[in-house]
């Protein structure tokens, strides 16, 4: 039986998409063949409702790596793990206590700005969507999306739980500047050969917003003008071409994240919001973050 020799346990909209491609085009490395199992998030076999669980027993945890052969390191990415640390980290103790863990950590003003442009983007919240700017006034103790961003506690339970050389913390920003070299890092982190070049040409997501929030609604939710539409055109298109048809009116609705940037006044606050968290993560994880508080 095979199971993960590591794990990328963080953060959301911090590259893991891409790092997970990445490492997936590896020769010595297998990765789940679903990103975020998130099997390891919480005891999902004392959860009644489990629409939101497709992997929610140890045996179908198991079947994701029975296509294991001869790679040298096995992963997967479930990048809530951090964020549910106190239940994630028994489970992993539990099911796959040697693995190694990656944290990816992202500015939390940039990355709780990028988190709110995908709820927009992907009509998250059927059209009751509270603005970024009243999450952070009113509901900063409440939001997900801004509690994402606090990274100190959780990361520190981490360094308690388990041995310190097994915890390797990146940073989205290296990311960035350098996809190349941050990989072969993360290959020799994961044990393998770290000489190996990744096609780093392409993102996995384009951060992107739509033009109009309505038209978009319409596309990407269940409602009965979509069902409507989609009942007629199914006897004249077939099934592909009709999801094509739907990805192209998607796009050309859709434009840089410029369009919405996020305002001073926000950056302002959340930065306010995070500071003391920024400045103790910056001692436990001995780099300089400075540059988020600015």
């Amino acid at each position: 039986m095979h199971l993960p020799t590591f794990l990328i346990i963080g953060v959301q909209k911090a590259g893991t998409t891409s790092i997970y491609n990445y490492l997936n085009q590896h020769p010595q490395i297998y990765m789940s063949p679903v990103k975020e199992t998130n099997f390891l998030e919480k005891n999902w076999e004392e959860i009644e409702d489990q629409r939101k669980a497709k992997i929610d027993t140890f045996e179908k945890y198991c079947q994701l790596f029975t296509g294991v052969k001869d790679e040298i390191a096995i992963g997967e990415a479930s990048p809530n793990y951090l964020f549910h640390y106190e239940s994630s980290s028994e489970r992993i103790k539990r099911y796959v206590p040697n693995a190694k863990l990656i944290a990816v950590l992202r500015n939390p003003i940039d990355r709780a700005y990028s988190d709110y442009l995908m709820h927009i983007r992907d009509a998250i919240g059927k059209g009751k969507r509270t603005s970024l700017s009243e999450q952070i006034k009113y509901r900063a103790d409440k939001s997900f999306l801004i509690l994402k961003g606090f990274y100190y506690k959780h990361l520190q339970h981490f360094y308690e739980e388990f041995d310190r050389d097994k915890i390797k913390v990146y940073l989205y920003d290296d990311l960035s500047k350098d996809p190349v070299e941050f990989m072969q890092n993360m290959y020799r982190f994961v044990g393998v050969d770290d000489t190996f070049l990744p096609d780093v040409s392409k993102k996995a997501q384009v951060a992107q917003v739509p033009k109009n929030t309505a038209v978009n609604n319409i596309l990407r939710q269940q409602n009965p003008l979509r069902t409507m539409v989609s009942s007629g055109l199914r006897f004249i298109l077939p099934l592909e071409v009709r999801q094509n048809l739907r990805s192209r009116l998607i796009q050309m609705n859709s434009q840089d994240k410029k369009a919405a940037p996020l305002s001073p006044e926000d950056r302002q606050q959340l930065i306010e919001l995070y500071r003391e968290d920024i400045l103790k993560l910056q001692d436990l994880i001995q780099r300089d973050l400075s540059a988020w508080l600015n």
